[in-house]
């Protein structure tokens, strides 16, 4: 990849022509914000047009390696923790370090130390925090109203959350009283660390599925499913998303990323039926947060245009838009408000709150390897088909061996 990228992109520079850079995105529901960024970028910029390209999630990443092997990629785009490290390391992803030093218009100061961390490899800079997510427990209210049961609160632990699931399961009418499938971010991660385990040692050398709390917090998510039957099984999930089931009312609990209230919202029996909460806690509070970083290619055709964009999307003015057009939650702190006021039908503040004790989704260099191993080995895991026991270890052994590859 590297080496068909070194010849590409002719570099253009100022001229008196209109640039015309390409801003690659994958979620629909964010676009209105991201076009509302664009263009107070091209009032103040006349000779910058903003082309916004929208790719589903499923595709975004097929795309975006064709684009990188072709030396095409989009002038900047959308990065996921999951695959910057890769790109950033592989030459993908303009360096600039120095650009951020030297700006008088943006201050890496404003962004929260764990978001600002997410963009650097190597001791190099390759991207802008974007955004943020944390976790929350979405409730169904009218089945919580149904059964007279009290909603969720922040004094909600484990013993809480099974004991409300138990309750409001009815296998008669087919409503599960927590949806607790085989998800990473909006799962068992989270449990993980309420427990006080880990999935990747900080120092990313070592697995930490093989550990007793971790494997404590995987047999707790699992068991709501194979032994209380309070949640709906693998199976199930497999035919229809735990998304889909608690928008239809076939489930009345589930854990959600701040990412889904677009969805939520839009979906009229959420509006009229659901609220959230803040994550039950475990042994400690935690909740698994990310943020997606904005990323420049390094051979665009437009760097310096590429580049101003990007500077003027960590500004307070473009993450107020992105806040106030409901996109998601800004990474520019203190500009949150507006996110949570667009959608007032819902107590987001949780989100926002969450950030006290949130928890950066682990990662290394061979993340995309090793989250194959995890995500293959729980599904059999979920599916009954092997033991908490024997799956946490087979996967931490997995994960060892790709770690290793990373000296």
């Amino acid at each position: 990849m590297v080496t068909t990228l070194a010849g590409c992109g002719s570099s253009k520079t100022d001229s008196d022509e209109v640039a015309t850079i390409t801003y690659a995105i994958w979620d629909k529901n964010q676009e209105p914000g991201m076009r509302a960024i664009a263009d107070a970028f091209e009032a103040e910029n006349s000779d910058i047009k903003v082309n916004i390209e929208v790719t589903n999630w499923d595709q975004y990443w097929t795309k975006l390696e064709a684009a990188a092997t072709g030396g095409a990629l989009p002038d900047v785009f959308w990065m996921h923790s999951n695959n910057f490290v890769k790109y950033a390391s592989n030459g993908m992803l303009m360096d600039i370090t120095d650009r951020i030093e030297e700006s008088e218009i943006v201050d890496l100061k404003n962004f929260p130390e764990g978001l600002v961390d997410a963009t650097v490899q190597d001791g190099k800079t390759y991207g802008r925090p974007k955004d943020y997510d944390t976790i929350g427990l979405w409730y169904n209210k009218a089945l919580f109203d149904e059964a007279k049961i009290a909603y969720p609160d922040a004094t909600w632990d484990w013993s809480k959350l099974q004991e409300v699931s138990k309750q409001l399961t009815n296998i008669s009418t087919g409503v599960y009283g927590f949806a607790a499938p085989a998800d990473a971010q909006q799962g068992y991660y989270n449990f993980i660390y309420q427990n006080g385990g880990t999935v990747i040692s900080d120092d990313k050398t070592k697995s930490g599925f093989d550990s007793v709390a971790t494997k404590e917090a995987i047999q707790f998510d699992l068991d709501f499913s194979l032994k209380d039957k309070s949640s709906p099984t693998g199976e199930q999930f497999a035919d229809t998303s735990f998304g889909a089931m608690f928008q239809s009312g076939k489930v009345a609990m589930g854990l959600f990323g701040s990412w889904m209230v677009s969805e939520f919202k839009a979906n009229d029996y959420v509006k009229a039926n659901c609220d959230v909460a803040t994550i039950p806690q475990g042994k400690e509070k935690a909740t698994m947060y990310n943020g997606l970083q904005n990323a420049v290619a390094a051979e665009s055709e437009y760097p310096e245009q590429s580049w101003k964009f990007l500077e003027f999307m960590g500004t307070e003015e473009a993450n107020l838009l992105q806040a106030e057009n409901g996109a998601a939650i800004p990474a520019f702190t203190g500009t949150a408000q507006p996110w949570v006021d667009y959608s007032k039908e819902f107590n987001l503040q949780v989100y926002p709150e969450m950030l006290e004790y949130a928890v950066p989704v682990p990662t290394s260099k061979t993340t995309t390897q090793w989250k194959e191993y995890e995500n293959d080995i729980l599904k059999k895991v979920w599916a009954g088909q092997m033991t908490v026991e024997d799956g946490c270890n087979q996967l931490a052994k997995q994960m060892n061996e790709s770690l290793a590859t990373e000296k």
